[in-house]
């Protein structure tokens, strides 16, 4: 079963998507939506390299409404930093050594460093040890470490690696 759908839920969610890209729930519509959401997965399912396993998916959820406050607050703290004077601006490049392994992690931590208005994912050491980052306000990096840490990384290392 396993070979002949290789990734279940990433079929169901290509056929809602593609349901809803449509804008149509015709048979004609649906049968092609079935069509390509077993294909697509059955084609490129050589180049999935590993099957994520989520440990502790209610860490995912809570990290997933810690983000979301994150974003609104640090947007607000980007506009009033970016209208202040130009002076209260002082950015810097930060390294952070990364607890995280997998490929999955990493790349989920980037992408949320990158998400959260103030700071950017810049680079990642050839070693994968180190996440460089481009903060808006880097005045305090060990602070910006910790808090990355504690309210990003950790709760990925709880859901996706065993400790």
């Amino acid at each position: 079963m396993k070979s002949f759908l290789p990734h279940p839920l990433l079929s169901l969610m290509l056929l809602g998507l593609w349901l809803l890209l449509v804008n149509s729930v015709a048979p004609g519509q649906i049968l092609l939506g079935a069509l390509l959401a077993w294909l697509i997965p059955l084609y490129t399912a050589r180049f999935w390299t590993a099957q994520v396993r989520i440990r502790r998916p209610l860490a995912l959820l809570r990290l997933a409404g810690i983000l979301l406050i994150d974003i609104i607050v640090a947007n607000i703290a980007v506009a009033l930093l970016i209208l202040g004077p130009m002076a209260r601006i002082q950015p810097a490049f930060i390294r952070i050594p990364l607890r995280l392994k997998g490929n999955v992690g990493i790349s989920l931590l980037a992408n949320i460093v990158t998400l959260t208005p103030g700071t950017l994912s810049a680079s990642l050491s050839p070693d994968r040890s180190e996440l460089i980052i481009h903060a808006l306000q880097g005045r305090d990096p060990e602070a910006i470490i910790a808090t990355i840490r504690k309210r990003y990384e950790q709760p990925l290392l709880d859901a996706l690696e065993q400790t």
